[in-house]
């Protein structure tokens, strides 16, 4: 069965793939977050030398939990940060933004990533599994995978002649309500699938009458952060041909969102405004972002008896506009119209990979990567110039099974990219020191190029019940150009930022280990790393002070990270299981002005305890209930402060009921069921002094026919 994505655990494994999509057979086995396809959990650990883990379908149904971060919370190194009422970005081992790859379908999603505000604009209900790489994997993806691989997977080839299902859920905490459909089938060896979802939100609702911003006491209607309603509309259409050897779909996606920035967060005084923003929790007032990702892509693959290739090819379009009431800030007269900014941005990607079995010792993967970006602005905010990057690049990994018990793998990697950036003048005049006024220069012409080699190697073991395996590797990032040619004003988190045209190429060293352990319904794992980055790029603050706003420079320092994530699980009987897993990550920079302090937003250990009933009552039935503790954040940036410890209680039920042929599909999820009060130190929102959402309740409602 021939599929279109890149296999993320073949990484540095004996199926090496750029490319490949292998889906579950009727003999998967799901533990927990992880399937494996007709094999034990031993034999799924052998494939790589990294930490890898794939998701199932089951799995993200399950444990739905408003948006599909908050739902992959549950992997160990896996974090999701909050950035309002409906969206939420990934981080993987602390590392995050431009520092991971998002895959969907084989190809990387190309957004507007840059802005800690900016979701994923991806339908999270189309992804029938998911796949996770923690740590560098610039091998196969090229630069931004430096932190980990997030793939997602959304072209499951149907194999009845019609089917399909529809899916009811909801939140409580935002009053959250939404539908997804989709319906697909075969005919012979043609296929086609038809899906969409409709998301509609209110205000985001907090456990606090008032936040402090900056020195301002803000007083909260309701409990409810003003002007953080939202809504989402997604849908696809696919079509292909899946014969024996020969293999090809085309897929047609479009993504639409419309979100409220919290007008106090924004930088827009609420009591200089004439809008009621506490008129209604589900009005879209000023100021507000809407964006609209379309995608095409097509994939094909051949199958021979020793070979294999795969190509991918798309486009992607991506149009963000953020409006708000017209303000100045310095100089700048009051603008005409509510257009702050406006970005389009449009991606061409293509990816080819070959995969030879050299007998029975040898499998060799070798690839061509390519891409290139235009990205456009708009507006009377200026914050990044215009810019097109271009960017190429070419592997070769292979892997070698010396027995049954070892297996050794290694990969080189070569790549090239261009970047260029536009001038831009300010539309309105600046007084000069001398005495008259010009037309502020922000963004001088810049073209660089870089260019970068990679490698990787590991090792994989079998003893007995015990797999051990290492992987060492190099792993890059190529600046992109808000970091080389930012030079505005950040209105979401209200700070000045200006970017370095000079910077070099982030680059990391890892080491990543992994012990595992399994007998007879014990499960156990560990996973250290230590990550080393040279030249690692961030936002350093300083006592200068631009329109009246904090300057934060783009810089670079020698850090230093290390980490372990550990996990356990017992299936005690046919009814019983239970699970333990933990976190912990250290970061300091070795180097720079803040030498000796660790990077913002550090992610502070936590350790999770759960336990889950499986019985049969008209139909399966699953309870479960969890315990997560959340260690003290000492370990700061200023000017970040601490943020204290804190631990909820939260709770999932789920039922699968035949009928018919059919079945339905219950999935109930409670986080924080004791309604407590705390701080996620990862969060954006930590920074105005807004507390995580109290106890909020998910529920979803499903036909699968």
């Amino acid at each position: 069965m021939m599929t279109t994505s890149i296999l993320a655990a073949t990484l540095m494994a004996c199926v090496a793939s750029g490319q490949e999509n292998v889906a579950p057979d009727d003999t998967t086995v799901v533990l927990k977050g992880v399937t494996v396809s007709g094999q034990r959990q031993r034999d799924y650990q052998m494939r790589t030398s990294q930490s890898a883990v794939q998701v199932s379908h089951d799995y993200l149904q399950q444990h739905f939990s408003g948006s599909l971060m908050q739902t992959l919370e549950g992997i160990p190194g896996v974090k999701a940060m909050a950035i309002g009422s409906g969206q939420s970005k990934p981080t993987i081992r602390g590392l995050g933004y431009n520092r991971m790859v998002v895959s969907e379908d084989g190809i990387k999603h190309e957004g507007q990533q840059w802005g800690d505000d900016h979701g994923l604009e991806i339908d999270q209900f189309a992804v029938d599994r998911a796949e996770v790489i923690k740590g560098p994997a610039a091998l196969l993806y090229g630069s931004d995978a430096i932190g980990g691989v997030l793939s997602l997977y959304t072209n499951h080839v149907p194999s009845e002649p019609f089917s399909g299902s529809v899916q009811l859920f909801g939140r409580s905490n935002n009053e959250q309500i939404g539908l997804t459909a989709k319906v697909g089938g075969r005919h012979g060896n043609w296929f086609y699938r038809v899906g969409t979802t409709l998301i509609d939100y209110a205000d985001y609702r907090v456990p606090t009458d008032s936040i402090q911003y900056y020195s301002y006491w803000i007083r909260l209607k309701d409990q409810r952060l003003r002007n953080t309603a939202g809504c989402e509309r997604d849908g696809s259409v696919m079509v292909g041909y899946a014969g024996y050897r020969f293999h090809t779909d085309l897929r047609i996606s479009d993504s639409y969102s419309k979100s409220g920035f919290f007008a106090n967060a924004h930088g827009l005084e609420v009591r200089l405004s004439g809008i009621d923003y506490d008129r209604s929790r589900r009005d879209i007032d000023l100021p507000y972002q809407w964006v609209n990702h379309l995608k095409i892509l097509s994939h094909t693959s051949w199958q021979g008896d020793h070979l294999r290739w795969d190509a991918n090819l798309a486009w992607q379009n991506n149009h963000r506009e953020e409006l708000s009431e017209p303000v100045s800030h310095g100089y700048m007269p009051k603008p005409d119209g509510t257009l702050e900014r406006r970005f389009v941005k449009n991606t061409l990607t293509a990816n080819l990979a070959l995969h030879l079995a050299l007998g029975e010792k040898h499998e060799l993967s070798t690839g061509l990567n390519g891409e290139y970006q235009h990205n456009r602005r708009g507006g009377w905010g200026f914050i990044i110039p215009d810019f097109e990057t271009a960017t190429i690049g070419a592997y070769a990994m292979d892997c070698y099974t010396v027995n049954e018990r070892l297996k050794l793998n290694a990969g080189i990697r070569l790549d090239h990219a261009h970047t260029h950036i536009s001038s831009y003048h300010d539309w309105f005049l600046t007084p000069t020191t001398v005495g008259d006024s010009v037309y502020k220069e922000r963004s001088t012409d810049v073209d660089r190029n870089f260019t970068s080699v990679t490698w990787s190697a590991g090792i994989n073991y079998a003893v007995g019940y015990w797999v051990l395996k290492a992987n060492v590797g190099k792993s890059f990032r190529v600046p992109i150009p808000k970091e080389l040619g930012a030079d505005g004003v950040n209105y979401h988190i209200f700070r000045y930022e200006r970017g370095n045209a000079n910077l070099d190429p982030e680059e990391s060293y890892q080491i990543d280990m992994g012990i595992h352990w399994d007998n007879d319904g014990v499960c156990v794992q560990v996973d250290p790393y230590v990550n080393y980055f040279p030249n690692y790029i961030y936002l350093n603050p300083t006592a200068e002070y631009v329109e009246g706003l904090q300057l934060y420079n783009y810089t670079q320092a020698r850090v230093l990270r290390y980490g372990v994530e550990a996990q356990a699980t017992w299936v005690i009987d046919r009814h019983w299981e239970a699970e333990l897993k933990g976190e912990y990550l250290y970061a300091e920079q070795l180097s720079g002005d803040k030498k000796g302090y660790t990077l913002p937003f550090s992610t502070p250990w936590s350790v999770d305890a759960g336990a889950k009933y499986s019985f049969e009552w008209h139909g399966n039935t699953f309870v479960g209930l969890n315990a997560r503790i959340v260690g003290a954040q000492h370990e700061i940036v200023p000017p970040e402060k601490p943020t204290d410890g804190h631990w909820t209680l939260n709770l999932s039920a789920g039922k699968q009921i035949p009928l018919h042929g059919s079945k339905i599909n219950i999935a109930l999820h409670a986080d924080n069921l004791l309604d407590r009060r705390y701080y996620d130190h990862t969060s954006y929102y930590r920074l105005i002094d807004v507390p995580e959402p109290g106890r909020n309740v998910s529920l979803m409602v499903g036909l699968e026919f």
